[in-house]
């Protein structure tokens, strides 16, 4: 359980291993606090009382490229000497990580984790950045930090990144003393083409015509000029292509990260604040993710949900399967009916979805393998590829 900024005292968010999650706000909420106690399940005598979990907790700040950055490093009383030590990696999210929900719930599973606010955020000096090159040293000097802190009290130490953690994470661990790296719903393809793949699920699920495949690439090479350059080339294709695509319905449905916005704005709108708007925070938009991998020796979980609408499996599911069968220590899981975040959904009438819990057997999933104690099932998950132990 945890207490964010975003609810009222003593309000306190909760997250199940099993994915169930809520506040105990909700109307209908599962757990209800009485002091140092936790009742679950129930009113009155069917409740049941899960008494505080013992925890050392120890916040501190470190170092990287000129910024004092806060983090905190949370240890089960219960975790024995070999219990693995792991790094929380952000997303490209901008609210503290400290009391993340997630590392709780590792913790929970007799990890030791450390957790820290991104630069830019939280208690954390230096600017908001997307720069996965500066974002990966910082993720290395936390793990340099955590190490120090938990010395003498941990097994291997390695990371967790989840969404746009698993382009950092990866690329920390190549810089760092890791002995592993954890991913969710990552991506191991540009963001370029993330942006790609986005535009075409949504013509896939929305049935645009077919000529609307080749447009999309064709409006992906346009606006790729743009952000690669730094908006300094490129405004006269996308000008020319937005001319040949004007009578087409799709054209204002068309969303990706950025190209759809990029194709509805004028060329002159483009040219006075195109950079301030989509190229201000030093995105590497080329990056080679896959690369990285081939570099990475470390022992990697890479988790994948099925129906990620935003990150788009299938070129990073062909990516990782290549480079388990050439022999990387790879165990790669998918998780079917499952969005962004591991979550699983309600299609609403309108079409759009709305979350409803993170998916059964994911969060163990996580704290087993970094533990070395995968076994059995995990909820719906599946195994695409493992290395031959």
């Amino acid at each position: 359980m945890t207490s964010p900024a975003s609810l009222p005292p003593p309000a306190q968010r909760y997250l199940f291993r099993d994915g169930r999650r809520g506040s105990t706000t909700d109307a209908q909420a599962l757990v209800r606090c009485e002091q140092d106690t936790a009742l679950v399940g129930g009113e009155g005598a069917r409740a049941q009382a899960w008494p505080r979990l013992a925890l050392l907790e120890t916040d501190s700040t470190f170092s990287s490229h000129g910024a004092q950055l806060a983090g905190r490093l949370i240890e089960p009383a219960s975790a024995t000497a070999k219990a693995p030590l792991v790094v929380m990696v952000h997303g490209s999210e901008r609210t503290p990580s400290t009391r993340s929900a997630y590392a709780y719930a590792l913790a929970a599973q007799g990890i030791r984790v450390f957790a820290y606010d991104k630069r830019g955020t939280g208690e954390s000096e230096g600017e908001y950045t997307q720069n996965f090159e500066l974002l990966a040293d910082d993720a290395a000097a936390a793990l340099d930090h955590a190490r120090t802190l938990a010395a003498g009290r941990f097994g291997r130490a390695g990371y967790y990144g989840g969404s746009q953690g698993g382009w950092v994470a990866p690329l920390a661990a190549t810089r760092s003393k890791a002995d592993f790296v954890a991913v969710g719903f990552g991506l191991v393809v540009s963001p370029i083409d993330e942006d790609r793949e986005q535009m075409l699920s949504e013509a896939s699920a929305s049935g645009w015509p077919a000529d609307a495949v080749a447009d999309i690439d064709r409006l992906s090479r346009a606006t790729s000029k743009l952000v690669t350059s730094h908006f300094s080339e490129g405004y006269q294709a996308l000008a020319q292509l937005r001319t040949e695509l004007q009578d087409k319905p799709w054209t204002q449905a068309v969303r990706g990260e950025y190209s759809g916005d990029m194709l509805r704005s004028s060329d002159a709108e483009l040219r006075r604040v195109g950079r301030a708007r989509f190229d201000n925070l030093e995105l590497i938009w080329d990056y080679d993710a896959a690369a990285v991998l081939q570099r990475l020796e470390q022992p990697l979980l890479w988790v994948l949900a099925e129906d990620d609408q935003e990150a788009p499996i299938e070129n990073s599911r062909r990516v990782l399967s290549r480079l388990a069968d050439a022999g990387k220590p790879i165990d790669v899981y998918l998780f079917p009916g499952t969005d962004h975040g591991m979550f699983e959904y309600a299609v609403q009438p309108d079409g759009s979805r709305r979350s409803t819990r993170i998916t059964d057997g994911y969060l163990q999933l996580l704290g087993d393998w970094m533990k070395g104690e995968v076994r059995g099932g995990y909820g719906r998950g599946r195994v695409l590829s493992a290395p031959k132990r």
